[in-house]
Formats: structure tokens, sequence, C-alpha cells
């Protein structure tokens, strides 16, 4: 049996690594791969047996408060072999130092990979497919304050992931969808891009709830007849008919785990994550 090398993962392994998440069944494109390279590129890692790629994960960081571990894949010959293991302590070496909380998001057949290494389960994230059917068929165009919308993000988010959300902006599907109070301050968003299965919503942050159908129904009317995916996060204290009444099933459950100290729960203003692999 030859042995595993791991090394950095690079923007010419995402062809292999766009093989893995296929036979794994899930939604990246090659643009999520390249955005997590660029994102990170010091600290997204393959595992390489005799010149072909068989294992990656990726990590993002988020300053010093918070970094995110994703896109753990191991080809289906090669399980059950530790590399899984062996990518996750390579990210957690990479962080060793550098920041307070590591968080992830897990799979029932991953999480207990992840106890062994010391992640708890803190919260529930559920994803909802459906097909772009929205209730209502109000559009407005409102223009984007982008400051208000990152100082938004970061307050919902805890953490400031200003490269990312402009990333996401810049690649996002459709225009971002915004929601205002009366006095015209910026009290909600919601985001959608590409994936290869589905489009994919999120992030959708709100500071009043009031406003998640409007929200959602201003996205998905600009997605009619898509098929589309969203991680709702428990935390928000929404009911999850809002995404029953539009259509939407749930297809399973993913589990936000973490490691590390002072971790806290995802907040409630956080209706739907940016991602499995970027939270």
């Amino acid at each position: 049996m030859a042995q595993i090398e791991t090394r950095l993962l690079f923007e010419s392994d995402i062809p292999a690594a766009m093989k893995l998440k296929e036979a794994a069944g899930w939604n990246q494109t090659e643009a999520d791969w390249r955005r997590l390279i660029r994102l990170d590129p010091n600290g997204c890692f393959a595992a390489i047996e005799n010149d072909q790629l068989v294992g990656t994960t990726t990590t993002t960081s988020y300053e010093d408060d918070l970094a995110w571990i994703g896109m753990v894949l191991v080809d289906l010959q090669h399980r059950r072999r530790g590399i899984a293991t062996r990518l996750i302590e390579t990210a957690l070496a990479y962080f060793d130092g550098k920041v307070v909380v590591i968080k992830l998001d897990a799979t029932a057949e991953g999480s207990p990979v992840y106890e062994k290494l010391g992640f708890k389960t803190e919260s529930l994230v559920e994803r909802w497919r459906g097909n772009g059917k929205s209730r209502s068929i109000e559009r407005e165009d409102t223009p984007i304050n982008l400051n208000a919308l990152l100082d938004l993000d970061r307050r919902a988010f805890r953490a400031d992931r200003s490269r990312l959300i402009n990333y996401l902006i810049d690649d996002s599907r459709i225009s971002p969808v915004l929601v205002k109070d009366e006095s015209g301050s910026l009290t909600g968003y919601a985001l959608a891009r590409a994936g290869t299965k589905a489009v994919y919503i999120g992030p959708v942050v709100t500071e009043d709830t009031a406003h998640v159908e409007n929200l959602l129904d201003r996205i998905l009317g600009q997605l009619s007849g898509s098929s589309v995916y969203i991680d709702f996060s428990r935390e928000c204290g929404v009911s999850t008919s809002v995404l029953a009444d539009r259509g939407f099933v749930k297809e399973r459950d993913l589990f936000r785990m973490s490691c590390g100290s002072r971790s806290v729960k995802t907040s409630p203003l956080v209706i739907a994550i940016a991602g499995p692999e970027i939270g």
C-alpha cells in the first residue's frame, strides 16, 4: 500500500477535487473551490497517493476570532484508512495558536470523526430543497451600501468575514436582496449563488425576523423554477413553515460543531448559513 502524502491544495487540483465532491453528491462548484483556496492558500490541504488526489480539506480564517474547516472529502476506495482524520489534524495544527474557536458543519456520518478530535455539537442546521416558489411577486432594486451590509454581517456572524462576503457578492447568481427599517437603515440581506445541483441561497441575515418572508420571496422571485438549496439555522427561532409554505422539503441535518475556548452558538440573526464549508 502506497504512503499517503499531505500537501497544500492548489487550484490545479480543482478538477480532481470536483470528482471527489461529485462522488459525495455535494453542490459546490469550481468557483467555490477557487474561492476557498484564494481565501486561505496556506490552509487548504490535499491527501495524495501515487500522484493522485484522494482527499481534501479546506480552512477559512475570520481574523483571530474564528476559523472554519470544510470540504473534508476522501475517495471512496481510500476510506477507513485515517485519511480524513489526518487531514483534519493537519488543519488543526495549522490553526494552533492562531484562532480562538474552530467550527465546522458535519454530516451525521462525519460527526463521530470530529467528536474523537475534540469537537462538540452546539447547534443544528437543516438542509431544505425547493423550486424557487415565491409567495409574492414583490421586487425592489435597492442600492447596496456595502459598508452597512458588512457591518450587519459582522454583528450577525460575530466575526469579520468581509473578504468572504465580498467574494460571494461578486459571485452572486442574482443581485443581493436587501431590507431596511423605516429610518432607512439596513436590517437584512440575502445572497444566492450557482451550484452544480441547485442554486444555493445563503447567507440570509436579518435583525428583524418579520423580514424573513420578504427576503425569501424576493430572492425566490428571481429564481423561479430553479432547484434551490437553503441551509436553515435552527438557532434563528423562525418556524420552518416559512420554507414548507414555499414548497421546500427538508433533506437532512447538519451538525454545527466547535472546539476551542469561548465558543458561542450561531446568532439568531443568521437565518441561513453561507455554506457548510464556510459557516
